[in-house]
């Protein structure tokens, strides 16, 4: 199937081709139509399975069909995700899409300055993407109204959830129109999406593509077992093949981040990490430099990195196992896009054998092991403590304070070998 079956106008399908597109991806060539015909949609893909183009397409082409000539543009078309760097990446894709069409695209996210944005708000624009605490503020502050909005995108929908944008979300919905197109993705579909996926859609089309549990099969996987405390050499030692121009560094805390980035500073490895305490420019900055390649390792946070795109980028690593499977689905998905090579390592001390078993189980596959390396495990058995609920995207639990005089004191002794 080529875009040209898809019956897309001709001034989009120029912009298409001129991007160098020819075949829709599977979630384009599913969810166009369906966009095009006016129904709601509710999507369950990944980010790298072209599901930006999927909604970007269809609206540009039917907000094109019924231009407003004679006055000044109204907000037509929102699409609100969880990220600034998805957010600016979504308002580019708009842009390369429609830049035929005569339509305007505003991209909205805080830790800015507003000015800029409320300019282009003033000035009037068809498509607003935008992040959802900057987008309430500017309304509270009566920069922008909703009432005009024909079309609705809600992206990244589980993140948004993780985030804790619920209520920001469930805000905007009290204020867009009621007689509107919405279209719905998300990763994954637990019944709390199901659930907000029934309060934003009427009747929708659904579309599922890539499911989360499937990684992409070009990319390679491997896994090192070592001791927590040899992670940082592990990496050096990695990193000495320069065959490996660029690597996305996964950890599972901003602390942990920076750590990681001032080890690798220490080695002359240009490095920087990506987060959510860094300043926005600070994180456009650092993503442009790894993009440029002028900065060698990019170290983020598993929030942070939803809306990488990294052209070509061959290699993930993951410093720390995720504590949640799904999540390793989503860091390793960084690499091997459009078909480019992918390789993935991931770091798995004694504590995080479980996080791999349950990755595992999620991707049907047992991930090969690379045994001879420098750092092998030497502790198998290192003191656990007692389980905790909100163990969370935290890191590892910690023992119990022990207050009753009844109980046991925590020895810190280890246990004996089962």
């Amino acid at each position: 199937m080529l875009f040209q079956s898809l019956n897309i106008i001709e001034p989009i399908l120029k912009a298409v081709q001129e991007e160098g597109y020819t075949t829709p991806t599977p979630i384009q060539a599913q969810a166009i139509p369906i966009v095009l015909q006016g129904t709601d949609l509710l999507g369950c893909a990944q980010t790298g399975t072209g599901k930006t183009a999927a909604f970007a397409i269809p609206i540009l082409q039917l907000l094109s069909a019924n231009k407003v000539f004679g006055q000044k543009k109204r907000v037509r078309s929102l699409i609100v995700t969880p990220t600034r760097e998805l957010a600016i990446q979504i308002g580019d894709s708009f842009r390369a899409y429609g830049r035929h069409t005569g339509l305007t695209c505003t991209v909205i996210f805080g830790g800015v300055n507003q000015n800029p944005q409320v300019a282009a708000l003033r000035n009037g624009v068809d498509i607003v993407v935008a992040t959802p605490g900057r987008l309430l503020d500017l309304m509270n502050q009566g920069h922008l109204t909703l009432r005009d909005v024909e079309l609705f995108v809600l992206d990244e929908a589980d993140r948004m959830l993780d985030m804790g944008f619920i209520h920001d979300v469930k805000r905007l919905l009290t204020v867009l129109p009621k007689k509107r197109q919405s279209l719905f993705f998300s990763a994954t579909m637990p019944p709390e999406i199901i659930k907000l996926a029934s309060t934003i859609l009427d009747n929708p089309s659904k579309v599922s593509v890539t499911p989360v549990s499937s990684t992409v099969d070009i990319i390679k996987q491997f896994v090192y077992f070592v001791d927590k405390g040899n992670k940082n050499a592990l990496l050096i030692e990695i990193l000495k093949d320069k065959a490996i121009k660029t690597a996305l560094v996964f950890t599972r805390t901003k602390h942990g981040a920076d750590k990681v980035v001032k080890i690798l500073l220490k080695h002359n490895i240009k490095a920087e990490a990506i987060h959510g305490n860094k300043a926005q420019n600070a994180r456009q900055r650092a993503l442009t430099n790894f993009k440029a390649q002028t900065t060698r390792v990019l170290v983020a946070t598993d929030i942070a990195a939803r809306g990488i795109d990294v052209d070509d980028l061959e290699y993930v690593i993951n410093y720390e196992m995720s504590n949640i499977a799904e999540t390793y689905v989503h860091r390793i998905g960084r690499t091997g896009r459009a078909g480019a090579k992918g390789t993935a390592y991931s770091f798995c001390d004694a504590e995080e054998k479980e996080y791999l078993r349950d990755v595992e189980k999620l991707i049907s596959k047992k991930i090969l092991v690379i045994e001879n390396h420098p750092f092998p495990l030497m502790d198998h058995n290192p003191v656990k403590a007692p389980k905790q609920q909100g163990r969370g995207n935290f890191g590892h639990s910690r023992p119990k304070s022990f207050g009753n005089n009844n109980q046991k004191k925590w020895s810190g002794k280890p246990r004996a070998a089962r």
